[in-house]
């Protein structure tokens, strides 16, 4: 998917980023939060783990990021997105 053209013009215009540039950095912030919370998980576990924390520490340092995360959202069916909807 391209860039979204708003934010991009709005990065040209408020920094020094060319318009190549800031679609870039508009991509990979996208990219960066369309992670899956479950594979986010899975990454930071076995991050905490190679610099040796334990278990308990590191559910509860998931608990906290993933509390300040934005986080891509599920996939939804055409029927969940009607419930949410109309109820």
């Amino acid at each position: 998917m391209p860039a979204d053209r708003t934010l991009v013009d709005h990065l040209v215009a408020t920094t020094d980023l060319t318009a190549p540039e800031a679609a870039r950095v508009v991509d990979d912030v996208v990219a960066f939060l369309a992670e899956p919370v479950e594979d986010y998980v899975r990454r930071r576990h076995a991050e905490l783990q190679t610099h040796g924390a334990r278990n308990p520490e590191i559910f509860a340092r998931l608990a906290e990021e993933l509390a300040h995360r934005v986080v891509a959202a599920p996939a939804l069916s055409e029927r969940q997105l009607r419930r949410i909807v109309y109820g």
